[in-house]
């Protein structure tokens, strides 16, 4: 029997993919849902902040990917907390509840993001988050924490760096965190399919990029990912081609104003 998978989120600009990508292995069988349905593409109606939707939807689920997000920074108490953060919680109540073996979460690099450039950062580092969306990041890495002690919830957060709609980073800084689309779907069938004995685990979602922020090299013992994309070379690409190219360096590795 194929494994039975949940994606939240399931219309956005990443978790489209990774649906797409996961439906085209032929190996799970898949429920997306979004915010957005959309019945051409078999995505159905999910509100995150929904307990009893999610109940329904995590029934005889093995893995959730939880894409679903907000990202509005001028309003934290009126989207973002209610989004991410319940939604979240909601999602991981209704894990519990149904027996959901794990869950892999979107997270992101700005959860550490006010480390500078060329500080060493590792999965298990400090939290630094750069913004309020990075706080909820932060908030809801925690809450997979808890669920796993306590319930013993397999969590993953994949912290991803940038991942931009044409699949190609367009600045410098974009270069140092971008993950490809191929790479993207690869790491998430590579953390459905880790040891399931792993019961909690942070990383950072890039490529195989020349001159990354993060130590990614471990991930191909630990869960088989072996990234094939390197944003050096689609920027040298685009130089020679005379594509304009972004130099967007900053001092701190989430983008965030100098001063």
């Amino acid at each position: 029997m194929n494994r039975k998978l949940l994606i939240t989120g399931a219309a956005g600009v990443i978790g489209a993919r990774v649906t797409d990508g996961l439906r085209a292995l032929e190996r799970y069988a898949i429920t997306a849902a979004d915010l957005h349905p959309d019945a051409s593409r078999d995505i159905v109606p999910l509100d995150v902040t929904d307990a009893e939707r999610l109940l329904e939807l995590t029934e005889g689920v093995d893995t959730v990917l939880h894409f679903a997000w907000a990202k509005d920074q001028d309003d934290f108490l009126g989207k973002v907390l209610p989004i991410n953060v319940t939604g979240a919680y909601q999602l991981y109540e209704a894990a519990r509840r149904n027996g959901v073996k794990r869950v892999v979460f979107a997270s992101s690099n700005h959860a550490t993001g006010y480390y500078k450039v060329g500080e060493p950062v590792e999965p298990d580092s400090p939290y630094r988050p750069d913004s309020f969306y990075g706080l909820s990041k932060c908030y809801i890495e925690l809450l997979g924490r808890l669920y796993a002690d306590k319930y013993g919830i397999s969590s993953f957060n994949i912290r991803i760096g940038n991942f931009p709609k044409d699949d190609r980073p367009h600045s410098d800084r974009a270069a140092h965190i971008w993950i490809s689309e191929r790479d993207m779907v690869q790491l998430a069938e590579r953390c459905i399919e880790a040891d399931p004995n792993i019961p909690f685990l942070c990383l950072y979602g890039t490529s195989a990029n020349t001159d990354n922020y993060y130590d990614i090299g471990y991930l191909k013992e630990l869960i088989g990912y072996e990234p094939q994309d390197d944003a050096a070379q689609l920027m040298e690409a685009a130089r020679s081609s005379r594509i304009p190219v972004k130099h967007d360096e900053t001092v701190y590795q989430g983008g965030v104003p100098n001063s």
